[in-house]
């Protein structure tokens, strides 16, 4: 019989959820950075990783640009972005001498990158782990997969935008999830219309319902749909934390919504 994996750093880290899609453009780190956010001010413990090893959004979204990464006695202590240390992250953009530097790597290089990650990185104690992921369905996936196989991940939450272009790029990803067996928690719309700020009338800028319609012909469950919103766009281009700044807007709305339907999905996390 195997034995079971060593779960070494991840062994504080209750459920682990990645976001996927088949396609670029989409806003997984969008969705990855507010439902972290929104977790977090949900009273949980989160930590971010991100494996978009060519194009590390996330330090910027978060403002932690120019943060450096250190050796602890146990790997990589990652970024903490607060005093409490409820919310950290680690990524390639760190690594970087220069934040502009293009990360030009052969397959074997990212691969090993994505398993040093998960095995080398102090997480600590954390209810969630989101790992964001770069488009596609190719190497990078199946090593991050395949590396975080043994510890159990809750599952898969997978983006889209609304048009049939898009939609019909995310469906690879749902059947890349089947046949790496990897559960689908949901998916989520975003893109989806533009709440005018002045008026609040809603525009389909993109046509409108194709998450749903993935969803329903999945058979997995839809998430929700977030708006555009300047706001949120501005937050992520400036680095503040947009779930604390702007409850009130449609975007905070649908985001916290879909945090909550993730903590309705999981198991109670211990104290």
């Amino acid at each position: 019989m195997e034995a079971a994996a060593d779960p070494g750093n991840l062994a504080g880290v209750r459920h682990i959820i990645l976001v996927l899609s088949g396609k670029g453009g989409v806003g997984k780190s969008t969705v990855s950075t507010e439902l972290a956010l929104a977790l977090r001010h949900a009273g949980k413990k989160v930590g971010i990783l991100d494996v978009d090893l060519c194009g590390p959004s996330i330090p910027r979204m978060l403002g932690a640009q120019g943060r450096a990464v250190h050796q602890c006695d146990r790997g990589w202590a990652p970024v903490f972005l607060d005093q409490e240390q409820s919310l950290s992250l680690m990524s390639v953009g760190f690594l970087l001498e220069k934040p502009d530097e293009a990360v030009v790597w052969r397959g074997p290089k990212k691969n090993a990158l994505i398993k040093q990650f998960v095995s080398d990185v102090a997480w600590g104690e954390l209810d969630y782990l989101v790992v964001d992921t770069p488009p596609g369905t190719s190497d990078e996936h199946m090593a991050t997969v395949e590396a975080l196989r043994p510890h159990q991940p809750l599952g898969a939450l997978v983006v889209t935008t609304p048009q049939a272009v898009s939609v019909g790029d995310v469906r690879r990803e749902l059947t890349f999830c089947r046949k790496t067996g990897l559960r689908v928690m949901g998916v989520v719309e975003n893109m989806s219309g533009f709440t005018c700020p002045h008026c609040a009338e809603c525009t389909s800028v993109f046509s409108r319902g194709g998450g749903e319609e993935l969803a329903q012909l999945a058979g997995v469950p839809f998430l929700g749909s977030v708006p555009l919103d300047p706001e949120l766009m501005r937050s992520l281009e400036e680095g503040h934390d947009f779930i604390q700044e702007f409850p009130g807007s449609p975007a905070f709305a649908a985001l916290t919504s879909i945090a909550q339907k993730i903590l309705d999905a999981t198991p109670a996390c211990l104290p």
